[in-house]
This record gives structure tokens, sequence and C-alpha cells, in this order.
């Protein structure tokens, strides 16, 4: 009779330990299937991302420049011969600084080719290609310009820099949707 108890022991072990390891490799299938692995999207979205903060951040501080290389311009503008030196000091080391920024807004525009992104590019593009053209119409002893004139030149620069960032806003909003 110890035999016979030995077996049935050994039966149900055996039954219980299959019963469990099927029990167990049907629960990694489902896991594994709802679950799919998602780390080199994620990865991938989140450098996108990080690459597009740098973008937009490399754009601020152009626009932010241009700000100041602007006011300093229309004031000489203004003012004429009675411009103070200073001034025209600080328009120099601000134009400077300008045209060290436009590389980086190069370097930014690179970055979007390389992620496929054409139509940013392109409309980053564009934002400083009507700097430049601000820039070559409105200088320092320029007389034969009104402040209307400036300003017009200036609300397109503003709105070419806005349809900048509603596209690269979009573009973000969709990336950070899928991380």
């Amino acid at each position: 009779m110890d035999n016979e108890l030995f077996l049935q022991i050994t039966d149900t072990s055996i039954k219980i330990g299959l019963g469990a390891l099927i029990a167990a490799v049907t629960a990694w299938v489902v896991l594994r299937r709802s679950n799919p692995p998602q780390t080199t999207n994620s990865a991938g979205d989140n450098r996108r991302i990080q690459i597009l903060e740098d973008v937009s951040s490399q754009v601020g501080t152009v626009t932010h420049i241009f700000a100041k290389y602007s006011s300093l311009v229309v004031e000489s503008i203004q003012f004429g011969e009675r411009w103070p030196q200073a001034r025209r000091i600080e328009l120099e080391s601000v134009n400077t600084e300008l045209v060290a920024e436009f590389k980086k807004m190069a370097e930014a525009e690179a970055k979007l080719l390389m992620l496929g992104e054409k139509n940013l590019e392109r409309s980053l593009r564009l934002y400083g290609a009507k700097i430049a053209v601000y820039r070559k119409q409105v200088y320092v002893g320029r007389k034969d310009i009104s402040l209307e004139q400036i300003t017009a030149l200036k609300n397109a620069i503003t709105q070419v820099r806005e349809q900048f960032y509603d596209m690269l806003s979009r573009k973000y909003d969709r990336l950070l949707a899928s991380v």
C-alpha cells in the first residue's frame, strides 16, 4: 500500500505542477500580446520631442535678439544724427549676436530636416529670410523709410513666426500624445 500511496501523491504533484506551468505560460503570452514592447518607439519619440524643444528654444533666442536689434535700429532712424554713440556700439554688439544666432538657427533647420520635417524646416527658413529682408531694408542712417513701413515688415515677420510655431506645436502635441 505504501507504493500505491506514493504513486498517487507523485501523480497528483505532477498534475499540479503541469497545471501551474501551463497557467504561467498562458499568462505570460496574454500579457505579452496585450502590452507590446514600446521602449524603442517611446525612446525615439522622446528624442524627437527633445529636438523639437531645442529648435523652439533656438528660435526663441533669435526672436529675442531680433527684437533688441529692431528696437535699436528703429531708434537710430528716429534720432538720426543725434543718436548716441553708446547706442551705436550696443547695436553693433546685438547685430553680432544676431548673426551668431543665425548659425544656430541653420543648425535647427538641419535638425528638422534630419527628422524629416521638411515643412517645419521651410517655415523656419522663411522666418529667417524675413528677418534678413528686414535687416536689408531697415538700417542705421536710412531716412526714406517710415515707421508704418517698418511696422509692416515686423508684422510680416511675426506672422511667419506664428505660422512656424503653429506647425511646431501641432507636431509636438502629436508626439506627446503617442508617448
